[in-house]
């Protein structure tokens, strides 16, 4: 099994604030395991789609899942912000303190904002007096 993969589950598990017995009788329940180096390929999809349709994937009581937590936190990292630039964005244009208070439906906002402002950063245009080949 791909240690990555064993490290996303632990930081799923870090999350979500799981127990350790919670934990442990998730990866049970979810992939027939007790500890995440038994994991294979299969039943680390299976855990993972148990994640996706429980309750354990919301992270908080308005929707926000653990999908869109994880990847407006990659987007961030992708443009090369610190939590407290990515804080103030949400607070600035989405009125919430941070992205556990975020919904479902902001979250989803927030995530177009950062796709887009990932593609601006990748198209600037020239600086003044320079050629865009090279010439």
């Amino acid at each position: 099994m791909d240690k990555k993969k064993i490290a996303l589950v632990h930081i799923i598990k870090k999350e979500l604030n799981l127990s350790d017995e919670e934990y442990r009788d998730i990866l049970w329940k979810a992939a027939g395991v007790r500890s995440s180096k038994d994991l294979d390929e299969q039943k680390f999809r299976k855990l993972m789609n148990f994640f996706v349709r429980s309750k354990y994937y919301q992270v908080n009581k308005f929707g926000l899942t653990m999908r869109q937590k994880l990847y407006i936190k990659y987007l961030t990292q992708e443009l090369g912000w610190e939590l407290e630039h990515l804080n103030n964005f949400i607070h600035k244009y989405y009125h919430e303190s941070n992205i556990d208070s975020l919904s479902k439906k902001e979250a989803i906002k927030v995530i177009e904002s950062l796709k887009h402002i990932r593609q601006h950063q990748k198209y600037k245009p020239a600086v003044k007096g320079e050629s865009l080949h090279g010439s």
